[in-house]
């Protein structure tokens, strides 16, 4: 029996600031992932924006080369050129970021045009989606785009 109780006292565990230490550095550790892992999401939600107005660009040069020079809306080019259902409505929002197109048709003083603006739904803050605004209209051949938190517009630097 002797034996028995010499080896309970001999057996140690974890005590309560050893516990706190652990716990702090779990702690720690969850944090600078989070933040990481918010600034990825925004990254990726950022690069997602922008390859998707390419992408929208395509359609609209597709659209019009089946319609007389003429630009659709989101719905028209879903039917049309099969662009992505989530692009349906009047303002998608899609990955994070609100997509906003306006076409205005020919007419006898000037030909169609159309323009998009990609804004992150959230743009400052701990849960924002992004930090980039995008650009690009039938005018210009590339996306444009600012940091600062405003639409983006014709006259910013293009990416």
């Amino acid at each position: 029996m002797s034996i028995f109780r010499n080896r309970l006292r001999d057996e140690r565990g974890f005590n309560l600031i050893e516990l706190m230490i652990v716990i702090a550095i779990i702690g720690l550790l969850i944090g600078v992932g989070a933040y990481g892992w918010q600034a990825m999401m925004r990254t990726g939600n950022e690069t997602t924006a922008a390859q998707s107005l390419d992408k929208l660009r395509t359609f609209q040069a597709q659209y019009a080369a089946k319609n007389r020079g003429k630009f659709g809306s989101f719905d028209e080019l879903i039917r049309a050129v099969g662009l992505d259902e989530k692009f349906a409505g009047e303002r998608p929002v899609v990955n994070g970021y609100v997509f906003t197109m306006v076409v205005e048709e020919t007419s006898p003083s000037k030909p169609a045009f159309y323009s998009i603006n990609a804004d992150p739904q959230v743009s400052d803050g701990v849960s924002a989606t992004g930090s980039i605004h995008y650009y690009t209209d039938s005018n210009v051949s590339t996306i444009k785009s600012t940091m600062e938190n405003r639409p983006a517009k014709a006259d910013d630097p293009s990416i």
